[in-house]
């Protein structure tokens, strides 16, 4: 799509002028769309619609509900800086408190009122002639706007893995994404496929309950303290004095930025956490070789989600709980087969496998001038500053490629994204074009740019769910979340090619 660089147009032949803030479409009403449609709305933009395919707002926090789902962020940043969280319970806040924190923000800054709830969206085509996106619902409504931002994220589809015999199981199964709360699980025998962050705090949660729960494990994982006792009349106190929280968010900023500085350089500032984590490690494990055996990883510290939890490794002491590290051959319905031949058997199977993370908004159907997205991301998704794609006009991505972050807030990254394409769009405002994408060479330089600022970092250290198939780290920012902020602090319009505006008749 050759275009020339952005610059003013005569405002007469244009069928959006300067004075006209562009249409939006955003796809999906958690954090991402929420901090983008608020950033929209305080600088003017108000043609606004939300689409959200399920039956009501927060994105991931209203699909995970399973027993102890919670944040690994503290509550004082994982909220956005506009509207600061009070009245938290406890230092990481439960899943309830932070879905009722996103509803109660939504309805503050009248996001509320621009969702469409139950449209889930299955197309979105930018077609040339109309300069516009039309996003196409499984309800067979269509919606168009010329901008679409996309904000689905990168942990909203669960992944099953493809166990033979998996159809064959006899009792009840079910992702821990979509926990059946239905289900009675005191006295059954549980299987937990997976041994993640999920697992990790569903777990304590329901190993007093069950006759017997079997964990199994692919790979131990690296553990941190964590016990997020709720706060005392006293804390509470203490944290509603002005400016205490914002004391606490700029701490914790700086100590999770530390983290990441840890992954970043495993073999000097790495070895000081890895120590922590092995000492609290051996103390949650006194006592148990063999487990300790079982449960300790063989990769570097950080190449994989360092898991923050001080009951996990206790629940798995219990003597109604087993660790199972033989490979599973398949499930039969008995239960659990392993590559030994044991059947281990159980009338509920959890599945805590995680998520497609390198799917992204796939398998919606994203197509510009007839060149899909899937396509064009066919050796591993890739986006510039992980906003923009080359050859997709006006497409802008919340939580995409290479913006997760292992050691910040995901919302540090969300809000400056947000800003980011509002300066976008008010470059469109002002200019009159009809959309911009981001130069392919450009585009082309950042990826391989930032591909190179992994090298020497803990996360080639081992395969993990931040790689694409072919090995490439495609979900992960691989510097701080002050390093990000400044690279996003605006468009940079030398970046952009700009699709100049139809001329009226």
């Amino acid at each position: 799509m050759a275009a020339p660089h952005l610059s003013p147009y005569p405002t007469a032949r244009l069928l959006m002028t300067a004075s006209t803030s562009p249409s939006v479409l955003i796809i999906g009403s958690g954090f991402g769309g929420i901090a983008a449609a608020v950033e929209l709305q305080r600088h003017g933009h108000r043609d606004i619609t939300i689409l959200e395919g399920s039956d009501g707002i927060g994105g991931t926090w209203h699909h995970n509900t399973y027993p102890g789902a919670a944040c690994d962020v503290p509550s004082s940043l994982y909220s956005f800086s506009f509207a600061r969280g009070s009245g938290w319970s406890r230092f990481c806040a439960p899943q309830s408190e932070i879905l009722a924190y996103l509803r109660r923000t939504a309805t503050r800054f009248g996001v509320d009122r621009l969702v469409r709830l139950g449209q889930l969206v299955e197309t979105c085509d930018w077609d040339a002639s109309t300069q516009r996106w039309t996003a196409t619902t499984a309800t067979g409504e269509t919606f168009s706007a010329q901008v679409l931002i996309i904000a689905t994220g990168q942990l909203h589809q669960p992944q099953t893995p493809a166990l033979p015999g998996i159809e064959s199981f006899a009792g009840h199964a079910f992702h821990s994404a979509r926990w059946d709360h239905d289900l009675e699980l005191a006295g059954k025998r549980i299987a937990v496929i997976g041994n993640g962050a999920s697992a990790v705090q569903f777990v304590p949660e329901i190993a007093a309950e069950a006759e017997r729960l079997t964990v199994f494990q692919r790979t131990g994982n690296w553990f941190m303290s964590r016990e997020n006792r709720p706060y005392s009349p006293m804390r509470k106190r203490i944290r509603a004095i002005p400016g205490v929280e914002a004391i606490e968010r700029r701490g914790i900023y700086y100590y999770l930025e530390f983290i990441t500085l840890s992954i970043r350089h495993p073999r000097t500032v790495g070895k000081f956490l890895r120590s922590l984590s092995w000492l609290f490690m051996r103390a949650q494990l006194r006592g148990e070789p063999e487990l300790r055996k079982k449960l300790w990883p063989d990769y570097t510290f950080g190449c994989k989600r360092v898991l923050f939890t001080s009951h996990f490794l206790r629940a798995l002491r219990r003597p109604n709980v087993d660790v199972e590290t033989t490979s599973i051959a398949r499930i039969v319905p008995e239960g659990v087969m392993t590559a030994d031949g044991t059947v281990h058997e159980a009338d509920t199977i959890i599945y805590a496998t995680g998520f497609r993370t390198t799917d992204f908004m796939l398998p919606m159907q994203i197509t510009a001038d007839g060149t899909s997205l899937s396509e064009a991301w066919s050796g591993g998704a890739a986006a510039h500053l992980g906003i923009t794609v080359p050859g997709f006009p006006s497409l802008f991505l919340m939580y995409g490629p290479n913006t997760n972050t292992s050691g910040g807030s995901i919302l540090v990254f969300l809000e400056a994204q947000a800003r980011y394409v509002r300066t976008a769009l008010d470059h469109l405002r002002s200019t009159g074009a009809a959309a911009i994408e981001v130069d392919r060479a450009v585009a082309d330089a950042s990826d391989r740019s930032l591909q190179a600022e992994f090298d020497g970092t803990a996360w080639l250290g081992c395969d993990s769910w931040y790689r694409a198939d072919g090995g490439r780290i495609v979900t992960n920012w691989p510097s701080s979340m002050q390093d990000y902020r400044a690279r996003t602090r605006a468009i940079d319009p030398a970046e952009f090619v700009a699709v100049p505006a139809h001329a009226t008749t």
